[in-house]
């Protein structure tokens, strides 16, 4: 029996997930969780029994998002492979999935028993991507580097050049000189529209 987690923060879809893999036999929705957050806790309470097989989860959900997710049950419950279901198909996206150690990534219009397939593939030792994915998997290389991606993720959230340096033990004019170089690489307006431009791609 296939071990599954699911996690997604509509209830429709969550919903519609788990009625759809209970009718295979040999998969077993073992919990459910509406966010990145909660999943984790299942995944902690269930490894007291048996490590859990598989996690199906979205990528953009409140608390903690499918990407950072999929990076923090590679460290921490190793036995367990990561297969995302999305509506964002961005390149970058993939890329970062892939990065994160997902063995599985595909979009919600496919159809169940591909789903199913899929999930046993992967259990199996697999990775499956989207055939309409896989392609795209490398274009559009990320033009940013970590520093720059960590300083535009939190110019995004509002944080000023001063507050940023605290954050990241940085001189306020090294930050201010990142942003400029990001900005500049995104061939952005400013820090705002930078940021957009980079979440847009997939890149933070």
């Amino acid at each position: 029996m296939i071990r599954v987690v699911l996690a997604e923060d509509q209830a429709l879809v969550l919903g519609a997930l788990a009625a759809l893999l209970d009718l295979e036999s040999d998969i077993s929705i073992i919990a459910t969780a509406a966010n990145g957050r909660q999943a984790l806790d299942a995944l902690t309470r269930q490894a007291t029994e048996a490590p859990v097989d598989i996690l199906i989860t979205d990528i953009e959900m409140p608390e903690l998002g499918g990407l950072d997710l999929a990076e923090m049950v590679r460290r921490d419950f190793p036995a367990t492979r990561v297969v995302i279901v999305t509506t964002f198909g961005r390149a970058g996206y993939l890329r970062r999935a892939l990065e994160a150690g997902v063995r599985g990534y595909l979009l919600k219009d496919t159809p169940a028993d591909q789903l199913a397939a899929a999930v046993r593939r992967v259990a199996g030792g697999e990775r499956v991507i989207a055939p309409e994915l896989a392609l795209n998997a490398w274009d559009g290389k990320n033009p940013l580097n970590q520093r720059q991606r960590d300083i535009l993720s939190l110019a995004g959230e509002g944080l000023s050049n001063r507050a940023i340096g605290q954050k990241l033990h940085l001189a306020e004019g090294t930050v201010r000189n990142y942003l400029s170089e990001a900005i500049g690489e995104l061939q952005a307006e400013n820090r705002i529209e930078a940021y957009r431009l980079a979440r847009q791609q997939g890149w933070l």
